[in-house]
């Protein structure tokens, strides 16, 4: 693991002292978990769903009572998935009186299929060309031992990472698999989640928005396992059947601003959709940036660094439209920007004790993804301490991927100075990400981290923390691709 230098000429000056006292108007953990509770309890917060247009009104509320200006909601178009059913039958070739039928979730923007037909074919064989590909899925182990190898520096006072494997909701050498059968020629595929902890179908996963051109259906491991049983018993074929509509509606970004004590800006951010109701995924980031909003309006003009703009983008699980809208919405401000600060995913790690998901009492492991200018680096580990926001890695903002691994990862393209928090628990894009997951002790403590590195880039122009960037071609942002110890 490479070290950030000794603090040194690079080091910033903060206000923090002069704007500490102020945190007494933050909102407490209790509040901010009611928040997180209210918007869980509203239902699935996909784009385009009820959930999700109920939270850009009242996103857009809370800002005007915390008192942020020219609040509004910027309007996009984002590509609607909605599922209604998903099934797939299977019978033993020549006896298709023998079906055994499945009920699951139909991969993410997958073609919908009044029935499609063919023989089974498993992937790891690699002959799916005309046929259904079948596929297990088990979700990968992650050494923090590989991870250190990536990372830039730690703040790890228990000294448990090096011995901690960390259980991600990927299984990393098969992650777009589906994409590989449809382009060897596979008419569908199935896949079987029969390496995941727990019983379940609900997996949200792809949710890059790319339409598939073949359907897709995910199966929950004890189904997997009996499709895999009838499999190995002889040659089989089988059917997908998928309901589902795709559609371009309109969606919204939330926007406010704060003036302050300079010209330029620092933009603090975090997207308000979600797979289910998912209370970590990411009511816990929309609570961050309420935090945040709450704080730094309660701070005098003067003592804030830079004019401030809060966002909660739309369709993050829709291919991070809403990130992609703002940018090129907005690009006359990004010369001008000191800071951008994406906030997800405030997360407990979890068990899985007889099949069922369980939160432990340690938070996940966390990323923290910065530019790689030693002042900021210095910043961020220096405010981890203060807080004491133990399980933390210091990671390049392409230390895992070609961008963060963030709903922010778009920034990176456009050159501004980042630091971007996220974690990825395995129950993720499941719908057990339920409040009880949300890691609440860390609620304050990461609130007042990040206000700690916005408070050090007092002094700071557009140029101070800037560095080249390392690769200049877009890629579209993938929790996935960041969470791969080798790629």
């Amino acid at each position: 693991m490479g070290e950030v230098d000794e603090v040194g000429e690079s080091s910033l000056t903060s206000n923090w002292s002069a704007v500490e006292k102020y945190f007494e108007q933050a909102p407490t953990s209790r509040e901010m978990m009611g928040w997180i509770e209210n918007i869980y309890n509203q239902g699935i917060r996909r784009a385009g769903y009820p959930a999700d247009s109920w939270i850009e009104e009242w996103a857009a509320e809370q800002f005007r009572q915390t008192g942020l200006e020219d609040v509004r909601l910027e309007p996009l178009n984002t590509p609607i998935w909605r599922p209604r059913s998903a099934h797939f039958e299977i019978w033993p070739t020549g006896k298709p009186d023998e079906v055994t039928r499945f009920s699951g979730l139909a991969l993410p923007y997958s073609t919908p299929t009044e029935g499609t037909e063919g023989r089974l074919a498993r992937m790891e064989d690699g002959e799916v060309s005309g046929g259904i590909a079948v596929q297990e899925i088990t979700f990968s182990q992650v050494p923090q031992s590989q991870m250190a190898e990536r990372a830039t520096d730690s703040y790890d006072p228990e000294g448990v990472l090096p011995d901690l494997v960390q259980t991600v909701p990927f299984d990393l050498p098969h992650v777009l698999d589906f994409d590989v059968a449809a382009k060897n020629g596979a008419t569908a595929y199935v896949g079987l989640l029969t390496g995941v902890p727990w019983e379940t179908s609900d997996f949200y996963w792809p949710y890059d928005a790319e339409r598939r051109p073949i359907p897709g259906i995910w199966l929950s491991g004890n189904d997997g396992r009996e499709v895999r049983e009838l499999m190995a018993s002889g040659e089989c074929e089988g059917r997908i059947v998928s309901d589902a509509t795709l559609t371009e509606e309109t969606t919204h970004n939330v926007v406010g601003t704060l003036p302050g004590a300079s010209d330029h800006w620092v933009i603090i951010g975090s997207h308000h959709d979600g797979p289910w109701a998912s209370a970590v995924e990411d009511a816990s980031g929309v609570s961050l940036v309420l935090a945040q909003a709450r704080f730094w309006a309660s701070v005098p003009r003067e003592l804030r660094p830079h004019n401030m703009l809060f966002l909660l983008t739309s369709g993050h699980m829709a291919g991070a439209a809403g990130t992609q809208a703002f940018i090129a919405d907005h690009q006359e401000l990004f010369p001008k920007v000191v800071l951008e600060m994406h906030l997800e995913h405030v997360a407990r790690r979890a068990d899985v004790i007889d099949g069922e998901v369980v939160p432990s009492d340690d938070p996940e492991v966390r990323w923290w993804f910065a530019t790689q200018a030693p002042a900021l680096e210095h910043l961020v580990l220096d405010s981890l301490a203060a807080e004491d926001i133990k399980r933390s890695w210091l990671l390049s903002p392409t230390a895992l991927a070609p961008n963060p691994a963030t709903d922010g990862a778009y920034f990176y393209y456009t050159g501004v100075p980042l630091v971007q928090y996220i974690c990825t628990p395995i129950y993720i894009f499941d719908p057990r990400d339920t409040p009880d997951k949300v890691d609440e002790p860390s609620l304050v403590p990461i609130s007042k981290a990040a206000a700690r590195i916005i408070a050090g880039t007092v002094g700071c122009d557009p140029d101070t923390l800037r560095v080249p960037l390392e690769n200049a071609a877009a890629a579209t942002p993938s929790e996935a691709d960041a969470a791969a110890p080798e790629s």
